[in-house]
């Protein structure tokens, strides 16, 4: 017994104290926002029990925490030894997506094997992706391109995966993550723009010249012109965010999330701006810079080049979709399907955000500065 209460007194004594409440606070919120916004849900388009979809959050948020206490318990080295591992398990269950993957609505990108949960491979292994990008890159070789060619070789498969599901977000998402490690590396400027070019002139001809990409491409004529396309969604969430104006309407009385199909997931940010205000939001936007500003002050303190790349890459991904999320709530960008990571509902990217939460407070840990 004092074995366990010691190791649990280091892991408390050693974490980011700051970093752990505000992650805390956030799933606390998502489980809240998750029974006010799926009740309705439940009882009246699925006839079943008002806490369903609610039980199902509050059983992954559990796990996610278990997952979070885990990944940040674990020696340093054992941690990366174990990223490794999962990226490939990760990877080969990516693989198997357009193979025997579910099709939902058009896009293959979810697994549903024997009695397991259905599942989206990417969000397991996007957290470890970070991890793999940020070892390679930190390789200390005398060709200092080879590393960035060894990382596209990683990048490159993963993309081409994700494209023939397809999945133009996640995609965007995975590539933006890797030019932000390899800038922060200290490429040459010169060959950073060479890729950030290439990877918009790819990302145009996908999109305009291949017809398995046509559904991106109607949506951005949507966002650039209401008047040439179906903005159902966007114009639903536009006005349940207008309509709650500063303080919002009340607990439960949103009709967003019976509108949109998906606004637990994908429109979250708007379900809670109709109901408690755009105060509550703010106040929500404030905790991820809270949150952001901690991991970054750590970064500062960290001599290790690839712990710094590693943490800037899982920070990175949190606040990518974090922006990539409310700018689709305020109609700032096209619809993507992108998570609010924390908040939303769904047992993927919950598990996605607990890994990367998990190793951000692992590698945050006062004895490792």
């Amino acid at each position: 017994m004092n074995k366990y209460f010691d190791t649990y007194y280091d892991w408390w004594k050693n974490i980011d104290k700051s970093i752990f409440f505000v992650i805390t606070i956030l799933f606390t919120l998502g489980l809240f926002f998750s029974f006010v916004s799926t009740s309705i849900i439940a009882s009246d388009k699925l006839s079943t029990n008002s806490y369903y979809f609610f039980l199902k959050h509050l059983v992954f948020v559990t796990l996610g925490i278990l997952i979070i206490l885990i990944f940040s318990s674990l020696d340093q080295k054992l941690l990366i030894n174990l990223s490794i591992l999962l990226f490939f398990l990760s990877f080969i269950t990516l693989f198997l997506v357009p193979i025997i993957g579910i099709e939902v609505k058009g896009s293959k990108r979810w697994l549903d094997i024997g009695t397991l949960p259905r599942f989206q491979p990417i969000e397991t292994l996007k957290p470890f992706f970070v991890i793999i990008i940020s070892l390679i890159i930190s390789i200390d070789k005398k060709n200092l391109y080879f590393k960035y060619l060894m990382s596209m070789v990683v990048l490159l498969p993963t993309i081409i995966l994700l494209l023939s599901q397809p999945d133009l977000g996640q995609t965007l998402l995975l590539i933006s993550v890797w030019l932000t490690l390899i800038f922060v590396s200290g490429i040459n400027l010169i060959l950073f723009f060479l890729s950030l070019v290439t990877v918009c002139s790819l990302t145009f001809i996908l999109i305009f010249l291949f017809p398995k990409f046509e559904y991106i491409k109607i949506r951005l004529i949507s966002f650039i012109n209401a008047s040439e396309g179906n903005n159902y969604q966007a114009d639903k969430a536009s006005d349940a965010i207008s309509s709650g104006g500063f303080l919002g309407k009340g607990i439960g009385e949103g009709t967003l999330n019976s509108k949109i199909p998906e606004a637990h997931t994908d429109y979250i940010m708007a379900v809670i701006a109709e109901e408690f205000g755009v105060i509550i939001v703010i106040g929500i936007i404030l905790l991820y810079l809270i949150f952001s500003y901690r991991v970054i002050k750590k970064i500062n303190l960290i001599e290790n080049d690839n712990i710094k790349l590693i943490l800037v890459g899982s920070i990175t991904i949190i606040l990518l979709q974090t922006f990539i999320h409310i700018g689709v709530n305020i109609r700032m960008l096209p619809t993507t399907g992108m998570t609010m990571p924390f908040l939303s509902y769904g047992g993927s990217s919950i598990i996605g955000t607990s890994l990367l939460s998990g190793i951000i407070l692992n590698l945050t840990k006062r004895k490792l500065i």
